[in-house]
């Protein structure tokens, strides 16, 4: 870096963001050889958004209070040097400059110092920090302010961090007084409250959390009971009313949650409101990277005032789990191309490298474009939402047993027809005539889904299916919304879209964090247990092969609860298969018929599933590109080895009872060149150089490298 010794050569920088840091500048050495600092020149006006963006600092976060200051009144210099100021402050961090936490009992950091003005009130919180910076108003241009920043980190004088969440050991504003509740141990006890878990335990999971930073204490525990008890007084007086008027309410919740918005437009029509939390966002950059996102459209759009979307990842276990909830009415491509261009960009703002694989859709008049031209993906579509609503209005307007499974079976071929060479309109039209006397059923089938049959026909054959165990893990959720949304204490307020964003964010929200946490953590067995067993996958697994009996019509599955109760699956091997049991019957997808479907996959003379006879028909669909296409024609056969090498390696994965065998069998490939190490750098310069020259060359890259990395800490 250029030394410069004149403020005239400084250029003055105005970044566009509103709030910026030291991050967002370019910093000059400026002054002498023998003493020079870290400058940089902004308007004089924007020194607040600066400020702003220094305590607003990830790792450190703190406020920054004046520890001295001067002014001069304008006219008073005869003479002055263009680096003199008209005002002068020096801004420290809260946290110092001096040190009152040594000798006493070392508990960790709040995140923030809340009192920023009258530090003697809270003597504790100061442990020595040495960041602080000088902002100059310079007399010769009062429009421009000269930033002086002395000592960037948050570090005491033994260079130590001394307060954050990356510092554990320092004391914070009350913590002789307070035990410390960090985010983590917050939201554990918050998400126990909501999700109605007695107070008891609440409190003792709370002391087993602070105890690991506090130790064993009467006081501690005597205050940890206080904190839990006014917390649970909180959160039950709390409510979803801010305001008498709904639109006034939204509005205020939304001014008070700004972070967790990724998306708002309320002054023009329609209304669009996109909910992300911070935890939600780290969960979409974990698990939605190079994978699947899914979406679960049109929720409750005959109940609530506008209707719920949400996009759903696969976590480590193949769960659906939310990461982004949308409230609104308007499914047009330009609404939706702007709140999902929100989403990714917050995204991207905190991951340049993500990117989604695809993306798995449920609805046949979902809009495509908007996510083609967003995400840049490829798009699979899911049968849950077809057969579940076929499967519950059959139960519902049909009485007979052996009727509604025939009529779930004929429909099943409906859409099996579209891969079988078969006319499905003509396999259709037989439906209908031979079950007319089902008058109940076929007149909400005619009015529902003959006129709009051909559009949900079209988009199966066009896109990727997805496959049972996606459809599963959506269902579950959209089962587990619909409980915990739909219960009848709260069907007045149902119309109302505050009352959706408090139970989402709150009640929802909660129970999503705690079976997360509980299972990556193996604490809260029960609940983990629960999470483990929620979707008709993970359940199916659990039934061994022997309890289950094939035969050509029907699969007899052994009851896992009540040994002596035998479940008849009708249709085995076909995703429309028929289930007595009890949550069959409310629509669902069982685990009976999950696990015959398993074992009719491995057994073979069944038919196969929908997602593989679309897998199926999408590579042949390659193959009879006209040879005249040749460039499309090679595109398309190179796409088809790179999946099916995909396909035998996950096969051969997942079949093996080594991994050790399977990784010696991968081929070497070798890293670019500026991620290899400094060792094998080494290595090959005097591999290939040889004598002492090498050797010399060598201890110049690695001063210059020191040097590099100094540079770029400082």
């Amino acid at each position: 870096m250029d030394l410069i010794e004149s403020v005239h050569e400084i250029p003055v920088q105005n970044p566009s963001v509103d709030d910026f840091c030291a991050a967002d500048l370019k910093w000059i050495k400026f002054g002498t050889p023998e003493h020079h600092d870290d400058v940089a020149m902004i308007p004089y006006a924007r020194v607040d958004e600066f400020i702003s963006g220094e305590c607003s600092n990830v790792e450190s976060p703190t406020r920054f209070h004046i520890e001295r200051g001067r002014k001069r009144s304008k006219g008073s210099l005869m003479e002055f040097k263009s680096d003199e100021y008209l005002e002068y402050r020096l801004y420290w961090c809260s946290f110092g400059p001096e040190n009152y936490g040594e000798g006493g009992i070392i508990l960790p950091s709040r995140r923030y110092r809340l009192n920023t003005r009258n530090r003697a009130a809270r003597p504790q919180s100061m442990r020595g920090c040495t960041c602080h910076f000088v902002v100059k108003r310079l007399y010769a241009r009062p429009s421009l302010a000269l930033i002086v920043y002395n000592v960037r980190r948050h570090v005491n004088k033994s260079g130590q961090i001394c307060h954050g969440p990356l510092d554990r050991d320092a004391i914070g504003p009350g913590a002789k007084k307070f035990p410390y509740v960090g985010n983590d141990i917050q939201q554990q006890t918050m998400s126990m409250i909501y999700l109605g878990i007695p107070e008891e335990n609440v409190l003792e999971k709370h002391i087993e959390g602070i105890q690991r930073y506090c130790g064993s204490d009467v006081i501690v525990n005597s205050l940890a009971s206080q904190y839990v008890h006014k917390l649970g007084m909180i959160i039950k007086r709390s409510t979803h009313e801010l305001d008498l008027d709904d639109e006034a309410s939204v509005r205020i919740w939304a001014s008070r949650n700004k972070k967790s918005i990724f998306y708002y437009q309320e002054t023009t029509e329609p209304f669009i409101l996109g909910i992300q939390t911070e935890w939600q966002l780290q969960q979409m950059l974990r698990f939605g990277h190079h994978s699947i996102i899914a979406v679960d459209s049109t929720f409750g759009i005959k109940r609530l005032k506008y209707p719920l979307c949400t996009l759903l990842v696969f976590d480590s276990r193949q769960h659906a789990l939310p990461v982004a909830w949308v409230i609104t009415r308007s499914v047009s491509n330009a609404d939706i191309t702007k709140w999902m261009k929100a989403l990714l960009d917050r995204v991207l703002a905190v991951d340049p490298t993500w990117k989604v694989n695809g993306f798995l859709i449920d609805d046949a008049a979902a809009e495509t474009d908007p996510i083609r031209e967003t995400f840049s993906c490829p798009i699979l579509f899911s049968l849950w939402r077809v057969r579940r609503s076929w499967l519950r209005h059959i139960v519902k307007n049909c009485r007979n047993i052996e009727v509604q499974r025939e009529i779930f079976k004929r429909l099943g071929d409906v859409i099996y027809s579209i891969w079988a060479g078969v006319n499905p309109f003509a396999v259709l039209e037989k439906f209908t005539h031979d079950f007319v006397d089902q008058t109940d059923f076929m007149q909400y089938f005619t009015a529902t889904w003959v006129p709009k049959i051909e559009m949900w026909l079209t988009v199966m054959k066009t896109l990727p299916l997805a496959s049972q165990e996606a459809s599963g893990a959506i269902e579950a959720y959209h089962v587990k919304l619909k409980v915990k949304l739909f219960d009848d204490s709260h069907l007045g307020a149902l119309r109302r879209v505050d009352w959706l964003v408090h139970k989402l964010t709150t009640e929802l929200h909660s129970s999503y964090w705690l079976d997360r946490y509980a299972d990556e953590s193996d604490s809260f067995q029960t609940v983990k247990e629960e999470y483990i067993n929620s979707t008709s996958w993970h359940r199916a697994l659990q039934i061994p092969d022997t309890d289950v009996t094939l035969d050509n019509l029907f699969a007899k599955v052994i009851s896992q609860n009540d040994r002596n109760r035998v479940h008849l699956v009708w249709n085995p091997g076909s995703e429309f298969a028929f289930c007595d049991c009890e949550w069959s019957l409310h629509g669902n997808l069982c685990k009976h018929v999950v696990k015959v479907n398993m074992i009719c996959e491995d057994r073979g003379g069944y038919q196969s599933s929908t997602s593989f006879q679309s897998y199926q028909e999408i590579l042949m669909s390659m193959f009879k590109k006209p040879p005249d296409d040749s460039l499309e024609l090679d595109l398309s056969v190179a796409l088809l080895h790179q999946i099916h090498d995909q396909t035998e390696k996950l096969v051969e994965l997942s079949r093996s009872t080594d991994i050790g065998v399977v990784v010696d069998k991968l081929p070497l490939k070798w890293a670019e060149k500026k991620n290899r190490t400094s060792l094998c750098r080494q290595a090959v310069v005097r591999a290939c150089g040889g004598g002492s020259s090498s050797k010399n060359n060598t201890v110049v890259r690695r001063k210059s490298r020191k040097r590099k990395r100094l540079s770029s800490i400082r």
